[in-house]
């Protein structure tokens, strides 16, 4: 009988992203169930091994080194913080193993700390503030927007990228604060929130994530920020999109790599197959987390299954500049940075009556534009310019 091959999952089973993390999970164990019930990989079943990252990098690249040296996985995904997901990336490679960043936003991880053995299956923060810009100056051009960013890398980046955008670089016109990461408390958001409120901003760009995106739009809603701000929160997911729920939630407008409802309403029927199983299954919709996930099992299975073989180099040679057809429109796996190449959403949260209607309460999103991944990626001679800067090598290494 062929040995088991192994994959390995690290992603927050605990901490500020946890809900992020459960939906990797059970997105990632669907597929697995589906390869072995197909006959596996190569002909081998394949095992999942998971381990929780907390959200902490040090533990992210601690449980890589242990899933690799002591449990001989193959391949590792995942992620939620950036930081979580470059440190893990970085002890990959040093044994010689692929890591794909299944929820990791920052520029950085296939960016300035990008290497040979990372590849990164969402879109990044260039990406999603390159969407949302356009959608955002169309729409509320001539605006003030005030910024309130999560201090680590993730947050910088999208600050960033979404002031570039949005032509909001001026920061004594479009002023911003910081809150601690990891550990804001409800007091911080609080501050942060009582300064947009005193400033004269017509939409509110809130770069935070999970829990502390939860935290913050419910402090926002109970202020009244909503009838005063158009509130934005440049990376959305359905799990965070409940937990605050449709109420607080309506007309918030973010960006996506994926939403539940898109297969349905532009016939990608793989990705509707993958949405009907994923909700029987789980009595709930997925989010982009689980999509991800899922499609990372199955993108490996692919290039191995091209390579013939599960060693390293050759799987990153059979990803390297693939394109392929899975969940969604065309994608590709660039070879230059290992970015994945795929068109961007914007949404906006619909009303409560709407959201409500579905059969899981879960129909938020309203696709309001579509950016195509060739619009919304960096040039190479843009990612050489952030390589040059960061002191990086002009090619992965």
């Amino acid at each position: 009988m062929a040995e088991v091959l192994k994959l390995g999952l690290n992603y927050p089973q605990s901490g500020r992203y946890q809900d992020q993390g459960l939906q990797q999970r059970m997105g990632a164990f669907l597929a697995v169930e589906e390869i072995n019930a197909a006959g596996g990989i190569l002909g081998r079943q394949v095992e999942l091994v998971i381990r929780n990252t907390r959200g902490d990098p040090d533990r992210g690249a601690a449980n890589t080194a242990d899933l690799i040296d002591n449990h001989g996985v193959e391949m590792l995904f995942g992620g939620s913080s950036s930081a979580v997901a470059i440190a893990s990336g970085r002890a990959a490679k040093e044994r010689d193993r692929i890591y794909f960043g299944t929820l990791t936003y920052s520029n950085a991880t296939t960016g300035s700390a990008g290497h040979t053995h990372m590849f990164r299956e969402p879109f990044n923060a260039w990406m999603s503030a390159k969407a949302l810009g356009s959608y955002l100056s169309e729409n509320f051009s001539d605006k003030n927007f005030f910024y309130i960013t999560a201090d680590y890398t993730w947050g910088w980046s999208v600050e960033k990228s979404l002031r570039q955008f949005t032509g909001t670089g001026d920061t004594s016109q479009h002023a911003g604060v910081t809150t601690p990461f990891p550990n804001a408390l409800t007091s911080d958001f609080q501050a942060a929130l009582e300064e947009a409120a005193a400033s004269d901003a017509d939409v509110l760009a809130m770069v935070l994530f999970g829990d502390d995106m939860v935290r913050a739009v419910n402090i926002a809603y109970s202020m009244g920020l909503h009838d005063k701000m158009q509130i934005v929160v440049p990376n959305i997911t359905l799990s965070m999109a409940n937990q605050v729920g449709p109420s607080i939630m309506e007309g918030v407008i973010g960006a996506a790599p994926w939403v539940w409802n898109l297969p349905g309403e532009a016939g990608y029927e793989r990705g509707q197959t993958f949405v009907d199983t994923f909700s029987g299954r789980y009595e709930m919709r997925p989010s982009s987390a689980a999509a991800s996930a899922y499609s990372i099992v199955y993108q490996y299975k692919d290039a191995v299954e091209r390579a013939g073989t599960t060693r390293t180099d050759a799987v990153i040679r059979a990803l390297e500049g693939h394109r392929y057809t899975f969940l969604k429109d065309e994608q590709q796996w660039r070879a230059f940075d290992h970015q994945n190449v795929q068109s961007t959403y914007v949404v906006r949260i619909r009303p409560r009556e709407q959201v409500l209607a579905d059969e899981f309460s879960s129909d938020y999103f309203e696709i309001v534009h579509t950016l195509p991944g060739a619009e919304a990626v960096r040039t190479l001679e843009q990612w050489q310019a952030d390589r040059r800067e960061a002191g990086m090598p002009l090619t992965l290494q």
